[in-house]
């Protein structure tokens, strides 16, 4: 197997691994609304785990680098064993864990910007539909298979993947149409520079949707780098 593919299937497998299971996104995400970290036992207490299993779901989720973990005693706690808190890898509240390289980014751009729209565009939605099916089907594992969930149900599992690569997404309905909100971009400035990157956002969700769902017409309808105040992809 060439190294490039074999490295593409290694940062699925890893990927799925931190967040295939349902529960352990939904961890994840309850992390990430606790700036000063939750532990095992408010994990258990929140989903109905037993403290092992909510320990187990922490443990991964840190060994993937989404979270951190830190031994410490909280305040007026007396003696006994020190809880453990697991933190989101973040900077600031208002960041996500941001799984890019700059250099690599801005050569990417750089390359680019010396090839026809159309055709980088046509490429950049193969690639991340390419990722996005070999992720959805990883996400499937315990879950229902393709063709046998709700769109909804579908879409939300879509989002939650996405906010673990950086992009804060969500789900929302407007006019009857149901549509995914990412309100921060882990391209960064790249994206700006060159908007056709938004591509491979999109064809991330029609690959993850295909995989979750079925075959779905995805479309951009607002993009950040185009000077919207979100972007935002609908189905």
């Amino acid at each position: 197997m060439p190294a490039a593919a074999t490295s593409f299937n290694s940062t699925v497998s890893a990927i799925t691994d931190a967040f295939g299971d349902p529960t352990r996104r939904g961890i994840y995400l309850f992390a990430r609304e606790h700036d000063e970290g939750v532990t095992a036992a408010q994990v258990a207490d929140q989903f109905g785990l037993h403290p092992n299993v909510a320990r187990h779901h922490l443990d991964k989720l840190t060994a993937g680098g989404y979270l951190e973990a830190a031994v410490g005693r909280a305040e007026g706690a007396g003696a006994g064993r020190p809880s453990k808190r697991y933190r989101c890898v973040v900077e600031a509240s208002n960041d996500v864990p941001v799984r890019s390289d700059d250099l690599v980014l801005s050569l990417l751009g750089r390359a680019i910007a010396l090839l026809p729209r159309e055709q980088v565009e046509a490429l950049a939605e193969e690639v991340g539909q390419e990722y996005g099916r070999a992720l959805g089907s990883g996400l499937t594992g315990g879950d229902l298979a393709a063709g046998q969930r709700s769109l909804r149900s579908a879409m939300q599992a879509v989002a939650d993947a996405l906010t673990a690569h950086g992009f804060a997404a969500h789900t929302e309905q407007r006019n009857d149409q149901l549509r995914i909100i990412n309100s921060h971009c882990p391209f960064g400035d790249v994206a700006i520079e060159h908007p056709v990157i938004c591509a491979v956002d999109r064809g991330m969700v029609k690959g993850m949707l295909g995989a979750l769902y079925g075959d779905t017409d995805v479309n951009t309808e607002s993009s950040v780098a185009l000077g919207d105040t979100f972007c935002a992809t609908t189905v």
